[in-house]
């Protein structure tokens, strides 16, 4: 399989979170020095109460800083970690369910006023298993997501299921379960996507996954399979039969950074992440 004459490159993003602290300003200026062309935010890290606490002029100046470092926003991600507290999807209890559907539509609105294009839903102590089934969290999982689709295709945004293994959540382990949501769902809202780290529960290599599931695929997260940033393990190796599928297949969306040890610091980090990015695109065909 060879490479789509007309595919244009690797749109890469950088998450935000391990930035948490700094200004919004002082975030995208890292970002973008690194090389990055987009950023994608994790909600909790900006406010303190709730999405509500950025106004509607909070919402343009973002957008302005982003423009002015020549940067769009990826999406969003963490989607229901806190503040606020008390949010759970697949919960037996309806109430918190509505309560958490109501807040998912609020963060609809921030993406889709940031000009984002995804929202990942991971959020693994949101989503697993209260003292019932896997079955029928899975259940509450698709009733959710399907009473806030219409609302996201409004905003032209699409909510993408995201594989979890099972360290991390017992809800969906892969991208195959992931699909299963998809489908009860029916929604073109409704998608996936990938995480290079997050493919412990696979049986498939990187590569056979997302050619099986390249036409749902609409994002793609990316760091060490420890969590850490580009360069500490072996991405740089292991990573390149999946990139080389990304490639011949066209894929053209946000290939996004998401690290989980923040200690080296944002600017290390980015820096360090982009230089092995650009590594594994150096052996690409």
């Amino acid at each position: 399989m060879t490479a789509s004459k007309n595919w244009s490159g690797f749109r890469y993003g950088m998450c935000n979170e391990s930035m948490q602290g700094q200004s919004w300003a002082e975030q995208c200026r890292v970002v973008a020095e690194a090389g990055y062309k987009g950023i994608e935010v994790a909600p909790f890290s900006l406010v303190k109460e709730g999405v509500k606490d950025l106004t509607a002029e909070d919402r343009r100046e973002m957008v302005k800083v982003m423009k002015d470092q020549g940067l769009e926003c990826c999406g969003l991600h963490w989607l229901l970690a806190a503040p606020p507290e008390g949010l759970h999807f697949t919960t037996p209890d309806k109430s918190v369910r509505q309560k958490t559907w109501a807040y998912f539509d609020e963060l609809i609105d921030l993406c889709g006023d940031l000009g984002g294009e995804v929202m990942i839903f991971g959020s693994p102590k949101q989503r697993s298993t209260m003292d019932i089934s896997i079955a029928d969290a899975k259940k509450y999982f698709a009733e959710g997501l399907a009473e806030v689709a219409d609302h996201a295709l409004q905003r032209d945004l699409k909510v993408l299921v995201e594989h979890l293994d099972k360290t991390q959540s017992d809800v969906v382990n892969t991208v195959a379960e992931a699909m299963e949501i998809v489908r009860e769902v029916n929604h073109p809202a409704i998608q996936v996507m990938f995480d290079f780290h997050n493919t412990l529960d696979e049986t498939e290599p990187f590569e056979a996954i997302i050619k099986e599931y390249f036409y749902h695929l609409f994002h793609v997260h990316v760091q060490e399979m420890d969590g850490g940033y580009l360069g500490t393990g072996n991405s740089v190796n292991d990573f390149v039969p999946g990139f080389q599928m990304l490639k011949n297949l066209g894929y053209e969306k946000w290939v996004s950074l998401e690290v989980f040890d923040f200690a080296p610091g944002g600017e290390k980090i980015a820096q360090e992440s982009m230089r092995v990015l650009k590594e594994i695109e150096s052996k690409l065909s």
